[in-house]
């Protein structure tokens, strides 16, 4: 069953940010991971969140998405990540298709 990382991130440093969006999709790629949505338009419809930048990755599983996530390869890239913006990432299983076997 596919996965979702989900971010809500808030960039502080646009210059250094830009290195951490340049190495992801990279180290992503070996999990099965893709982009679904990265930074486009978004905005908060209800609740106190407010959409910042959004991104949402896809992985064909739960485990994959958190294989990427601990990966040494994210690891560098998630520091470049935490130094440069504030927000957060959440892990979601996705549902099984209706007509999926």
């Amino acid at each position: 069953m596919k996965a979702y990382v989900i971010a809500n991130v808030d960039v502080q440093d646009p210059v250094r940010y830009q290195d951490y969006v340049k190495l992801t999709p990279g180290t992503a790629a070996p999990y099965g991971g893709r982009f679904i949505a990265r930074g486009g338009r978004s905005e908060k419809l209800e609740g106190a969140v407010p959409a910042n930048r959004v991104v949402v990755i896809e992985f064909p599983s739960y485990e994959q998405a958190k294989a990427w996530y601990d990966s040494d390869g994210y690891r560098a890239a998630r520091a470049i990540r935490q130094s440069a913006s504030v927000g957060s990432l959440i892990l979601v299983e996705g549902v099984e298709s209706p007509g999926a076997k």
